[in-house]
């Protein structure tokens, strides 16, 4: 039976992701990896016999925080996921509002007075 394991994992850049991908793909038992989600920061791994918690504490150790989202069967979700993506329609509209600059207000000079001292001795 197929297993999908979902961990999100904190990435600086390109040499991390690879670096990701490397220890994923080389655990035991695991068939494809790949990215998702928004910000493509979620390892999405398939396989049989996957140990998702060992490739989690295997993330962390050499990358940074990884956190073990979701396990279970991959079958069940990709035909779920085809249904979704059927139903949605998502219907885009323009900005409607306006966007007016703040007010021009002047600064006002602070009046300084100064006194001229004759006493060379500022204590008394």
């Amino acid at each position: 039976m197929k297993q999908k394991a979902v961990i999100k994992v904190a990435m600086n850049g390109n040499k991390s992701r690879s670096k990701v991908l490397k220890i994923a793909v080389g655990a035991p038992g695991v068939q494809s990896a790949g990215f998702t989600g928004k910000e493509l920061d979620q390892l999405e791994v398939v396989g049989e016999g996957i140990d998702a918690v060992v490739l989690t504490s295997l993330l962390r150790k050499n990358v940074g925080p990884a956190e073990l989202i979701s396990v279970g069967s991959a079958e069940k979700k990709e035909e779920k996921k085809e249904e979704k993506k059927e139903e949605k329609k998502v219907e885009i509209l323009p900005a409607a509002w306006n966007s007016y600059p703040y007010p021009y207000y002047p600064i006002q000079p602070y009046p300084v007075e100064y006194t001229n001292q004759t006493d060379p001795c500022s204590i008394m």
